[in-house]
Parts: C-alpha cells; sequence; structure tokens
C-alpha cells in the first residue's frame, strides 16, 4: 500500500493495476456525465435565451467523448 507523507512516497511499490483501472473508469464517468450535462441543458434550458450559447455548448460536448475514451485507455500498453 503506497502512503503520502507530505506529498512524498514512502514506499516504492508501484500503484496496483486495479487502483489505476478505477481512477481511469472515475475520469471516463465524470467527462461523459459533464458531456450529457452539457447536452441537456444546452437544448433544453441555454437555447430559450441564446443559441450560440447553446450551439458552443453542444461543440464542447461533443468533444468531450474522444477524450474520455483516450483517458479511459490510457497507459493500457504497461
Amino acid at each position: 500500500m503506497r502512503r503520502h507523507r507530505g506529498g512524498v512516497t514512502i514506499s516504492d511499490v508501484p500503484e496496483g493495476q486495479s487502483a489505476r483501472l478505477r481512477r481511469r473508469r472515475r475520469w471516463y464517468f465524470a467527462l461523459m456525465g459533464t458531456c450529457l450535462t452539457l447536452i441537456v441543458l444546452a437544448w433544453n434550458v441555454v437555447r430559450l435565451w441564446s443559441t450560440t450559447a447553446a450551439v458552443v455548448m453542444s461543440v464542447v460536448a461533443a468533444v468531450l467523448p474522444p477524450v474520455a475514451a483516450l483517458i479511459a485507455n490510457w497507459g493500457e500498453d504497461r
């Protein structure tokens, strides 16, 4: 088990694969949840006031899934 004291790692043991997978999965679901939230807010709330802002939000939401896939598969070659 890795323990940190003041930002310094006490052990030289590398982090386990399950911990890395869990962290990548959390990032993936957070990004995909953000994507879904942006789409729903853009076309149900924001478009009533500003169509341009809704389109910009949709473009940002369109970029998030590939980024989430990259993060979910980062470091799989180890």
